[in-house]
């Protein structure tokens, strides 16, 4: 087994399944994060379900989080949070969150989060079908992570 391990920030998430195939390719220690509304199984891997709150499962997380673990997550102050702890941090589209990037990205979300209090909209608002492409790109990008942290 690893010394690392890889948190998914599961609620929401469309790679359980990528993640749970890689993790167990590698033998590495995979904990899918979610609140106690939400139901899923993974053929790898342990669920860890969180009560209900907000960012419930985010604390969650990052109290489990340790150096070098791998933290797949949709949301950049996850994200952030993991990096500042020495964590690895990747998105579901296999974008690496890095601490050259991360504060460009918060700064974006929160530029956005006050524009749509104020009544403004964005253009591309409504999430597209997800493509093999996209998962393809994760996959790829989660491998490639593991084996730069396993020195190969």
């Amino acid at each position: 087994m690893s010394t690392f391990k890889i948190l998914v920030d599961a609620d929401g998430c469309p790679v359980k399944e990528i993640v749970a195939h890689v993790a167990k390719t590698y033998e590495i220690e995979v904990i899918f994060l979610c609140d106690l509304n939400h139901e899923f199984e993974v053929s790898y891997g342990s669920v860890h379900k969180v009560t209900p709150g907000r960012d419930a499962v985010d604390f969650a997380m990052i109290g489990k989080v340790k150096r070098g673990d791998i933290v797949v997550t949709q949301d950049y102050g996850v994200a952030a949070m993991a990096l500042g702890k020495g964590a690895y941090a990747l998105n579901q589209n296999g974008k690496h969150y890095t601490n050259e990037n991360i504060d460009q990205m918060l700064v974006e979300r929160h530029i956005k989060k006050t524009a749509r209090r104020q009544g403004k909209h964005f253009k591309g608002g409504c999430a597209k079908k997800r493509t093999d492409e996209q998962d393809m790109q994760f996959e790829y990008q989660l491998k490639k992570m593991i084996l730069r942290i396993m020195g190969h």
